[in-house]
């Protein structure tokens, strides 16, 4: 087990390196060029589109499986998870506050690459043997750049399908299992089990019943979270522009070591900061444009719209809530970690009830991200194998649920970090090479609106 330790750290630390990062970061800046600013400068047309019934036209009724809606609620479920509590405390642990401003700058780029990952994926979509709509980077490559780009559109659904057991399924129920563990006293088996049994029964109806179960869930358990995060920022009002000072000037300078803290690099505090910020939102990791592919809706455009709001919820609401809180309360010196350090900064505003808090929003949080990364699994076998391999995947997905419960955490973040990377390497070249008929598509729909 050492040796694997070993292993996957030393991967790590070569894929996550500079030149990933600047990658990253890169093709989100080109896209946000190349698209003139529009996803910030129409996110107001993005949540009107969200809220107006999201369909351009009753021909689209017949076009995919779920409403728009339901497809960034899909979406959103599988982005708004760990990465949102225990990944921006993780951040912070080891880059410092700065590594926040750094979550920021993933999230304004990311929601232009959000963006255009949607808009491939609905107009390179393919109907499946089922009858389903199937999309997602290896067809948007396959189609969009043509035989001789096959192999990387594989390379990514074989990332994709293993990937998928990291950073959607194990993380989550580890998580799960930890918080409930710390503060109800449940035995990491027992969650493992009732969680197994839950998303089992849930992923027998397929996509449209974890759309159901999504649009349901999703902003019931955003909206309460960020109420409660809002609750503790009135508490700490007075301490909110010291906490914007720090997080600004850390993400320049080194921050030294204080208490608990061990103090941490600018270098630390971007690598975390873009890490954990594409953890939480998955821009540029190519997972969400597989749920936006199964929307009805004929405008790739519009349903690019709408994908983009998903980053500017994650990264941008959620994850800068939960950040605040932790940097405004003063416990991220305090040598805790992941979500530990974010129940003891809700604790310190709401004693006997900040701590529970958390440990529902977490469970509640891991459940939808473990529901939506089936999916996105799921359709990587396919690609792979044919339609023939979804049920075993999802059997193989169902039980390891159990198994990720009670591993060590600390690997399997490592594990899902270095997986993600592997990921997104397609991805982030596909759309640069298909980064022409996004910006294509996008002047015809706006010039046409």
């Amino acid at each position: 087990m050492e040796t694997i330790e070993s292993l996957v750290t030393s991967i790590n630390g070569v894929v996550w390196g500079p030149m990933m990062l600047v990658l990253i970061l890169g093709v989100g800046l080109f896209l946000s060029i190349g698209l003139k600013l529009m996803p910030v400068l129409k996110l107001g047309e993005g949540f009107r589109l969200l809220l107006s019934g999201t369909r351009a036209g009753s021909e689209e009724a017949d076009k995919g499986e779920i409403p728009p809606f339901q497809a960034l609620m899909t979406a959103l479920s599988a982005t708004v998870g760990t990465g949102n509590i225990a990944g921006v405390a993780t951040a912070i642990f080891l880059g410092g506050p700065g590594a926040l401003f750094w979550m920021w700058i993933t999230a304004l780029v990311g929601m232009a690459t959000k963006f255009a990952e949607a808009v491939l994926a609905v107009n390179f979509r393919e109907v499946d043997e089922k009858g389903n709509h199937v999309g997602g980077p290896m067809y948007y490559i396959k189609n969009g750049l043509g035989p001789k780009w096959a192999w990387l559109g594989t390379l990514f659904a074989i990332f994709g399908g293993v990937a998928a057991f990291g950073i959607g399924n194990t993380v989550q129920s580890n998580s799960v299992a930890d918080v409930l563990e710390t503060n109800f006293n449940l035995p990491a088996a027992v969650t493992g089990g009732v969680i197994m049994v839950l998303v089992g029964l849930v992923l027998i109806g397929g996509i449209r019943r974890i759309g159901r179960v999504a649009a349901a869930l999703v902003p019931f358990m955003a909206i309460s979270y960020l109420l409660a995060g809002l609750v503790v920022l009135a508490i700490n009002a007075s301490a909110i522009p010291e906490a914007l000072t720090m997080i600004v000037e850390y993400a320049f300078t080194p921050v030294a070591a204080q208490g608990g803290f061990a103090g941490a690099a600018v270098w630390a505090a971007i690598r975390f900061g873009v890490a954990r910020g594409i953890f939480s939102n998955e821009a540029g990791l190519g997972s969400a444009p597989i749920a936006h592919a199964a929307a009805q809706t004929n405008s790739p455009v519009r349903q690019g719209m709408i994908a983009m709001l998903g980053t500017f919820i994650d990264t941008l609401i959620i994850c800068s809530v939960t950040g605040l809180v932790i940097v405004t309360s003063g416990v991220w010196t305090s040598g805790e970690s992941g979500a530990a350090l974010t129940s003891a900064a809700f604790g310190a505003a709401l004693p006997s009830f900040g701590n529970y808090l958390v440990a529902i929003s977490l469970a509640i949080f891991a459940f939808t991200t473990i529901l939506g990364w089936s999916f996105y699994g799921e359709r990587c076998a396919e690609y792979l194998f044919g339609v023939k391999a979804i049920k075993p995947y999802r059997v193989l997905w169902i039980l390891v649920i159990p198994v990720g419960a009670l591993v060590n955490l600390e690997f399997i973040w490592l594990l899902a970090d270095t997986l993600n990377a592997m990921m997104a390497l397609p991805n982030l070249v596909a759309l640069v090479l298909l980064s022409p008929v996004v910006f294509r598509l996008s002047k015809e729909y706006f010039a046409a609106h």
